[in-house]
C-alpha cells in the first residue's frame, strides 16, 4: 500500500502562513521613488487625486493575481512563459526594457535612501548608498530563502510609518472623504500627467515578474507541493491562498499611498508648498511644516520600504533574464548552484549604485524609470492576460470570468494611460 502523499502546506489558516508573494509585492510597490510620486501628488493638488488609489486597487489586485496564478499554474514565471510560447523577439523585447527600467529604478531607489539618510544623521550620501547596494547584494546572495523572505516580511512594518504621520499631522478627514466621493475632475495637462503617475507607479511590470516567480519558488519549497497542471487537487487551497495574499498586500500598498498622499496634502499643499521633486525632499519639506517627529518618521520610511524594494527589483530581473535564457534561477538555489542568476542579481545593484555616480539628474531618472515601466508594462499585461485565457497553457485553470475582465480592464487602462502620457507631450 502506498504511503499518502503529504499535503502541501497551503491550507489559510495562519495569517503569517499564508501572506508572503503578495504582501512582500504589494508593499515594495510603495518604493521611494513611488513616495516621490504619491508626495507630489499630495503636495500639488491636495486631496483631489487620493480617488485614484481606490480606482487602481481593484485593477492591480486583479492582475497581480493573475500574476501569481500564472506562476502557480505552470510552474514557470512570466519570462519563462513568454520565452517558451511566444516569439523570441517579444520575450527578449520585454525583458530587456524591464531590466533598464529596475536597473534606473534601483539607482533612483538607492539615491533617495542616501539622501534620506543624510537628513536624518548627515554624512556622505554617496557612502550610504555604496552601503545600502552592498546591504541588498548580501542579503540576495548569502541569506537562506526562507530567511530573506521572512526578513521582508518583517521590513513591511516600515509603510506604517506613513500611517503613523498622517494621524499625526491632523487630517479634516470630512474634507478628504468629499475629494473622494465627488472629485474635480479636469483635463489638464498636468492633472492627467498626474492620474498617468499614479497608475504608472501602483501597476509596475517588475511587481508581475516578482510575485509569479515567488509562486514558482514557494511551490518548490512547501512538501508536496507540485504545479498545478500537474496536481490539479491543489487548486482550491492554492487559489484560496493566493487571492487572499495578493488582495491583502494590494489594499496595504495602495492605502499606505493614501496616507502619503493625504500626510503631504495636509502639510505641504496647506502651506503653499506644491513642487515635490524627490522623496527625500518632501521629508525635508515636512520638517518645517510639520515638525521633527513628522519629518524623522517619514524618512526613516523612505530607507525602510527600499531596504524591502531593492531584492525585489533586482530579483525580479534576475528571475526575467534567468528564464530567458534558460538558467538554473532562484532564491532557494545557492549560489554556487545558480551562478548567472546572482551575478545578475550583484550586477543589476551594482550598475544602481554605479547611477549614482553620473551626472545623471536623479529627478529626470525618476521619470524615465516611471516612462519605461509604465511603457513596458502594456506588453507584459496583454501577453499574460492571452496566454492565461490558454488552455495548452493553463491547462484547466484559465481565468474565471470576473477576473478575466478586470485583467483587460487593468491592461486596457494602462494602455489608455501611455497614450495619455504620449497626448501630453505633444501638448
Amino acid at each position: 500500500m502506498n504511503a499518502p502523499t503529504p499535503k502541501p502546506e497551503e491550507k489559510p489558516s495562519r495569517l503569517l502562513q499564508v501572506l508572503g508573494p503578495g504582501l512582500i509585492t504589494g508593499a515594495s510597490d510603495d518604493d521611494p521613488s513611488g513616495i516621490a510620486t504619491y508626495s507630489q501628488v499630495g503636495a500639488q493638488f491636495g486631496y483631489g487625486l487620493a480617488w485614484t488609489l481606490l480606482l487602481s486597487y481593484p485593477l492591480m489586485a486583479a492582475i497581480q493575481e493573475i500574476s501569481a496564478r500564472i506562476g502557480r499554474v505552470t510552474g514557470f514565471g512570466i519570462a519563462g512563459n513568454l520565452r517558451r510560447h511566444y516569439p523570441n523577439w517579444l520575450s527578449s523585447g520585454i525583458v530587456g526594457a524591464l531590466l533598464v527600467a529596475n536597473i534606473i529604478n534601483l539607482g533612483a531607489d538607492l539615491g533617495a535612501m542616501g539622501a534620506a539618510l543624510k537628513l536624518l544623521i548627515a554624512g556622505p550620501d554617496l557612502l550610504y548608498v555604496c552601503l545600502f547596494g552592498l546591504v541588498s547584494a548580501t542579503l540576495g546572495l548569502f541569506t537562506h530563502y526562507a530567511s530573506t523572505i521572512a526578513i521582508l516580511r518583517w521590513l513591511c512594518l516600515a509603510l506604517l510609518s506613513y500611517v503613523a504621520c498622517a494621524f499625526v499631522v491632523g487630517v479634516p478627514w470630512a474634507e478628504v472623504g468629499w475629494a473622494v466621493v465627488w472629485p474635480h475632475l479636469s483635463a489638464r495637462p498636468e492633472y492627467v500627467m498626474a492620474i498617468v503617475a499614479v497608475l504608472g507607479t501602483t501597476i509596475s511590470p517588475y511587481l508581475f515578474f516578482w510575485q509569479a516567480e515567488q509562486e514558482v519558488e514557494d511551490s518548490k519549497e512547501q512538501a508536496g507541493s507540485r504545479p498545478l497542471i500537474r496536481a490539479p487537487e491543489q487548486a482550491s487551497s492554492a487559489f484560496a491562498r493566493i487571492r487572499l495574499d495578493t488582495y491583502f498586500g494590494m489594499a496595504l500598498s495602495n492605502a499606505v499611498a493614501f496616507f502619503i498622499v493625504v500626510t503631504t496634502a495636509a502639510t505641504l499643499h496647506a502651506h503653499g508648498v506644491t513642487n515635490i521633486q524627490t522623496s527625500a525632499a518632501a521629508a525635508e519639506a515636512l520638517r518645517a511644516v510639520a515638525g521633527r517627529f513628522t519629518f524623522v518618521v517619514f524618512a526613516a520610511g523612505i530607507i525602510g520600504t527600499g531596504l524591502l524594494t531593492l531584492p525585489v527589483l533586482s530579483g525580479s530581473a534576475a528571475y526575467a533574464v534567468g528564464e530567458l535564457f534558460s538558467w538554473h534561477v532562484g532564491l532557494t538555489r545557492r549560489p554556487r548552484r545558480a551562478k548567472a542568476f546572482y551575478a545578475v542579481i550583484a550586477a543589476a545593484t551594482a550598475f544602481g549604485v554605479a547611477l549614482n555616480f553620473t551626472a545623471i539628474d536623479p529627478v529626470k531618472a525618476l521619470y524615465w524609470s516611471a516612462v519605461l515601466n509604465g511603457v513596458v508594462a502594456v506588453p507584459v499585461m496583454f501577453a499574460m492576460m492571452h496566454l492565461s485565457m490558454r488552455p495548452s497553457i493553463m491547462a484547466g485553470f484559465t481565468l474565471p470570468l470576473p477576473l478575466k475582465i478586470l485583467g483587460w480592464v487593468a491592461a486596457a487602462a494602462m494602455a489608455v494611460t501611455v497614450l495619455a502620457m504620449v497626448a501630453t507631450w505633444l501638448m
